[in-house]
């Protein structure tokens, strides 16, 4: 069995012999927001069964397409569909393609999601600029010995977001009015949506909105050295006191209808970065 590093060698092998540039970003397109890839100039497509060392999605909408090119003349990789931990994989597999982001050259990641408004100002098809996160995930992807080659055995999370980037979000949605917020996102294991109970607590322990995933993303990018810009869409409210059982479908066609604005914030923020290169 490939310990970690060999993986990230034996992926990062592959992907340059399909791809010869250098990304500046990795970009992590959740549910109902892959059209965004049409945005990209398309060198390459490979699907992630082709990948070493690459799961296979198994969540609605996700449909496992590894797209290499150019977005506001910029070189990304964007993956169209992640992993989950409820999907059966462990942390450490689930967060493989942020080192994979990162081996490759990359400096900053980009991480969508669809989640729950826990926050009563929000609404579907609202997006969040992610400021902070929490982790009741129960799991930690750096558990386990510490390879000095990836990251510090101790990574500090009192920054995990830029504040940067995520100033150029907020700026753009306001250029372009359409409500754009900044807020907390908590991370919860799944399948399972939460309990009116549960709701209650993660509101009151300080989130806006919950999701089943990105956190573990971000602890790794963090760990790597990645800035990370994290844009939640808001696909259902989550509010005790008025809860209604939630429809995937109804999900994906709210996060699929706040896509359009998901893309105006992720390649105005590109665009900022192609700038600040110059």
């Amino acid at each position: 069995m490939l310990h970690l590093f060999d993986k990230i060698q034996e992926t990062c092998a592959f992907l340059r012999s399909r791809w010869g540039k250098t990304p500046h970003a990795g970009i992590i397109l959740g549910t109902g927001l892959g059209p965004l890839v049409e945005r990209i100039q398309v060198d390459t497509v490979i699907d992630y069964a082709e990948i070493p060392n690459f799961l296979k999605p198994t969540a609605t909408s996700h449909k496992g397409r590894l797209y290499c090119g150019e977005l506001t003349g910029l070189p990304v990789l964007a993956m169209e569909g992640r992993f989950h931990a409820y999907e059966g994989y462990s942390l450490q597999d689930i967060t493989l393609p942020v080192r994979i982001f990162r081996a490759l050259g990359a400096e900053l990641m980009i991480v969508t999601n669809a989640v729950g408004g826990m926050n009563p100002n929000y609404a579907c098809g609202d997006i969040m600029v992610i400021d902070d996160h929490i982790n009741l995930m129960g799991m930690n992807p750096l558990i386990g010995i510490n390879d000095d080659r990836l990251g510090p055995r101790f990574p500090d999370m009192s920054a995990p977001f830029d504040r940067e980037l995520g100033d150029a979000a907020l700026e753009i949605a306001r250029k372009e009015n359409f409500p754009c917020h900044r807020g907390v996102l908590v991370a919860v294991a799944g399948p399972n949506l939460e309990t009116r109970a549960e709701y209650r607590f993660l509101r009151q322990i300080g989130a806006d909105v919950v999701g089943m995933s990105t956190v573990p993303e971000v602890i790794v990018a963090v760990h790597a050295g990645l800035r990370t810009l994290g844009l939640s869409v808001v696909t259902d409210m989550c509010l005790p006191d008025n809860l209604h059982a939630a429809n995937v479908a109804e999900i994906i066609a709210i996060a699929n209808a706040a896509e359009p604005k998901l893309t105006s914030l992720v390649t105005g923020v590109l665009a900022h970065e192609a700038k600040r290169k110059k």
